[in-house]
Protein backbone atom coordinates (compact mmCIF):
# COMPACT_ATOMS: atom_id res chain seq x y z
CA UNK A 1 0.00 0.00 0.00
CA UNK A 2 1.38 3.71 -0.93
CA UNK A 3 1.75 6.11 2.04
CA UNK A 4 -1.07 8.02 0.50
CA UNK A 5 -3.50 5.33 0.53
CA UNK A 6 -2.21 4.55 3.98
CA UNK A 7 -2.91 7.75 5.37
CA UNK A 8 -6.30 7.75 3.77
CA UNK A 9 -7.30 4.86 5.77
CA UNK A 10 -5.53 5.87 9.01
CA UNK A 11 -7.88 5.99 11.73
CA UNK A 12 -7.61 9.56 13.62
CA UNK A 13 -8.27 9.54 17.59
CA UNK A 14 -10.62 12.70 18.28
CA UNK A 15 -12.32 12.85 21.49
CA UNK A 16 -11.49 9.11 22.31
CA UNK A 17 -13.75 8.08 19.34
CA UNK A 18 -11.87 6.36 16.28
CA UNK A 19 -12.49 8.02 13.42
CA UNK A 20 -11.35 7.51 9.69
CA UNK A 21 -12.48 10.45 7.50
CA UNK A 22 -12.01 8.08 4.35
CA UNK A 23 -15.53 6.88 3.62
CA UNK A 24 -16.69 10.48 3.79
CA UNK A 25 -14.29 11.49 0.97
CA UNK A 26 -14.90 9.07 -1.25
CA UNK A 27 -18.33 10.09 -0.76
CA UNK A 28 -17.25 13.71 -2.02
CA UNK A 29 -15.29 12.86 -4.61
CA UNK A 30 -17.75 10.46 -6.51
CA UNK A 31 -20.97 13.14 -5.71
CA UNK A 32 -18.34 15.59 -7.25
CA UNK A 33 -17.37 13.81 -10.26
CA UNK A 34 -21.07 13.02 -11.04
CA UNK A 35 -21.56 16.90 -10.58
CA UNK A 36 -19.03 17.42 -13.34
CA UNK A 37 -17.76 20.24 -10.13
CA UNK A 38 -14.06 20.68 -10.53
CA UNK A 39 -12.10 21.38 -7.21
CA UNK A 40 -8.61 20.84 -5.29
CA UNK A 41 -8.79 19.59 -1.96
CA UNK A 42 -6.31 21.77 0.51
CA UNK A 43 -5.00 22.24 3.77
CA UNK A 44 -4.71 19.94 6.67
CA UNK A 45 -6.83 16.86 4.73
CA UNK A 46 -4.69 17.20 1.82
CA UNK A 47 -1.41 17.42 3.48
CA UNK A 48 -3.21 14.59 5.49
CA UNK A 49 -3.02 12.29 2.68
CA UNK A 50 0.59 13.05 1.92
CA UNK A 51 1.78 11.60 4.71
CA UNK A 52 1.51 14.72 6.99
CA UNK A 53 0.81 13.91 10.96
CA UNK A 54 -2.22 16.61 11.08
CA UNK A 55 -5.65 16.21 11.68
CA UNK A 56 -8.74 18.26 10.78
CA UNK A 57 -12.36 18.41 11.31
CA UNK A 58 -13.81 19.55 7.73
CA UNK A 59 -12.38 18.81 4.31
CA UNK A 60 -11.58 22.45 2.42
CA UNK A 61 -11.67 22.96 -1.55
CA UNK A 62 -10.99 25.94 -3.90
CA UNK A 63 -12.50 26.25 -6.73
CA UNK A 64 -13.46 28.18 -9.59
CA UNK A 65 -16.74 30.27 -8.80
CA UNK A 66 -19.00 31.03 -11.88
CA UNK A 67 -22.74 30.34 -12.13
CA UNK A 68 -22.35 26.89 -13.71
CA UNK A 69 -20.13 25.79 -10.75
CA UNK A 70 -22.24 27.39 -8.25
CA UNK A 71 -25.23 25.19 -9.93
CA UNK A 72 -23.20 21.95 -9.34
CA UNK A 73 -22.25 23.03 -5.87
CA UNK A 74 -26.09 23.21 -4.85
CA UNK A 75 -25.88 19.58 -7.13
CA UNK A 76 -23.38 18.27 -5.01
CA UNK A 77 -25.28 18.95 -1.55
CA UNK A 78 -28.27 17.55 -3.00
CA UNK A 79 -26.66 14.41 -3.47
CA UNK A 80 -24.52 14.51 0.11
CA UNK A 81 -28.09 15.37 1.96
CA UNK A 82 -26.53 18.92 3.12
CA UNK A 83 -27.23 22.02 2.74
CA UNK A 84 -25.06 25.12 1.15
CA UNK A 85 -24.18 28.18 3.91
CA UNK A 86 -22.68 31.52 3.04
CA UNK A 87 -21.75 32.01 6.47
CA UNK A 88 -19.54 35.44 6.14
CA UNK A 89 -21.60 36.57 3.03
CA UNK A 90 -21.01 39.61 1.38
CA UNK A 91 -17.19 40.04 3.05
CA UNK A 92 -16.45 36.26 1.46
CA UNK A 93 -16.52 33.89 -1.50
CA UNK A 94 -16.77 30.86 1.38
CA UNK A 95 -19.44 28.52 0.24
CA UNK A 96 -19.87 25.65 3.31
CA UNK A 97 -22.26 22.57 2.52
CA UNK A 98 -22.96 20.69 5.88
CA UNK A 99 -25.06 17.71 6.69
CA UNK A 100 -24.94 17.73 10.34
CA UNK A 101 -26.34 14.18 10.52
CA UNK A 102 -23.32 12.59 9.27
CA UNK A 103 -21.03 15.48 10.98
CA UNK A 104 -19.83 16.86 7.02
CA UNK A 105 -18.76 19.97 6.62
CA UNK A 106 -16.96 20.74 3.39
CA UNK A 107 -15.72 24.58 2.80
CA UNK A 108 -15.49 25.70 -0.96
CA UNK A 109 -13.55 28.68 -1.46
CA UNK A 110 -12.50 30.88 -4.64
CA UNK A 111 -9.36 32.27 -3.13
CA UNK A 112 -6.89 30.99 -0.74
CA UNK A 113 -3.81 32.84 0.79
CA UNK A 114 -0.55 32.36 -0.92
CA UNK A 115 -2.54 30.78 -4.26
CA UNK A 116 -2.96 33.12 -7.29
CA UNK A 117 -5.07 30.99 -9.57
CA UNK A 118 -7.13 27.73 -9.30
CA UNK A 119 -5.64 26.94 -12.74
CA UNK A 120 -1.98 27.42 -11.31
CA UNK A 121 -2.81 25.45 -8.24
CA UNK A 122 -4.89 22.75 -10.18
CA UNK A 123 -1.85 22.42 -12.41
CA UNK A 124 0.50 21.64 -9.23
CA UNK A 125 -2.40 19.14 -7.34
CA UNK A 126 -1.75 14.66 -7.38
CA UNK A 127 -4.78 12.99 -9.16
CA UNK A 128 -6.03 9.92 -6.54
CA UNK A 129 -8.36 7.41 -7.53
CA UNK A 130 -10.91 6.84 -4.88
CA UNK A 131 -14.34 4.82 -5.87
CA UNK A 132 -13.52 5.44 -9.80
CA UNK A 133 -13.12 9.25 -9.17
CA UNK A 134 -10.40 11.39 -9.16
CA UNK A 135 -9.76 13.96 -6.79
CA UNK A 136 -7.18 16.29 -7.25
CA UNK A 137 -5.06 17.39 -4.02
CA UNK A 138 -3.05 20.42 -3.90
CA UNK A 139 0.60 19.58 -3.34
CA UNK A 140 2.82 20.45 0.01
CA UNK A 141 4.11 22.95 -1.12
CA UNK A 142 1.14 24.96 -1.95
CA UNK A 143 -0.35 24.03 1.29
CA UNK A 144 2.92 25.41 3.17
CA UNK A 145 2.71 28.53 0.97
CA UNK A 146 -1.07 29.20 1.78
CA UNK A 147 -0.58 28.71 5.30
CA UNK A 148 2.58 30.99 5.88
CA UNK A 149 0.56 33.61 3.85
CA UNK A 150 -2.53 33.32 5.76
CA UNK A 151 -0.08 33.51 9.19
CA UNK A 152 -3.09 32.50 11.27
CA UNK A 153 -1.48 30.91 14.92
CA UNK A 154 -3.20 27.59 13.92
CA UNK A 155 -1.79 27.48 10.57
CA UNK A 156 1.88 28.63 11.59
CA UNK A 157 1.84 26.00 13.92
CA UNK A 158 1.47 23.29 11.86
CA UNK A 159 4.06 24.44 9.35
CA UNK A 160 7.03 22.63 11.15
CA UNK A 161 4.91 19.35 10.82
CA UNK A 162 4.29 20.14 7.09
CA UNK A 163 8.21 21.33 6.31
CA UNK A 164 9.38 18.02 7.72
CA UNK A 165 6.69 15.62 5.76
CA UNK A 166 8.16 17.91 2.60
CA UNK A 167 11.90 17.48 3.58
CA UNK A 168 11.20 13.41 4.01
CA UNK A 169 9.57 13.70 0.98
CA UNK A 170 12.53 14.93 -1.05
CA UNK A 171 15.20 12.86 0.77
CA UNK A 172 13.21 9.67 -0.66
CA UNK A 173 12.71 11.03 -3.93
CA UNK A 174 17.12 11.53 -3.98
CA UNK A 175 18.71 8.67 -5.59
CA UNK A 176 20.72 6.42 -2.73
CA UNK A 177 24.57 5.77 -3.01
Amino acid sequence: MTRVALALVRPLLVSSHEMDAAPLLKKIASAMAECGLEAVLIGNAAAALQGAAVTTLDFDFMFRVSASSVRKLKSLADKLGGTILRPYYPASSLYRLVNDEIGLQVDFMATIHGVRSFAALRSRATRLELNGATLLVASLDDIIRSKRAAGRPRDKAVLPVLEATRAEGQSEKKPRR
